[in-house]
């Protein structure tokens, strides 16, 4: 399974609260997404808004795109949303 993420712009979406980001699957655009509690739980947001989340989630994309990785591995390509619960307690180090 290859999978890729293109550098395009993360999207904030805020009917549910979330950072949105593609991945490539074997060539297929597959949705993920990233919770804004998990970054602020996670990733050291400086402001609690769409700037501030942004921002947390370019800081740590390379870290956030590595579990969603895994997440696309297990589940064969199925959209990711990612949760506070999928990184380990406290701050991530990236």
């Amino acid at each position: 399974m290859n999978i890729q993420f293109p550098a395009d712009a993360p999207a904030y979406r805020d009917a549910n609260l979330t950072v949105v980001f593609p991945a490539l699957v074997d060539g297929e655009r597959v949705p993920c997404a990233i919770s804004v509690e998990a970054l602020e739980d996670h990733f050291g947001v400086e402001s609690c808004d769409s700037n501030g989340w942004i921002r947390a989630f370019h800081a740590a994309r390379p870290k956030i795109e590595a579990v969603a990785r895994e997440h696309l591995s297990v589940t064969r390509g199925a959209p990711v949303l990612l949760k506070s619960g999928h990184f380990p307690p406290g701050a991530v180090s990236y």
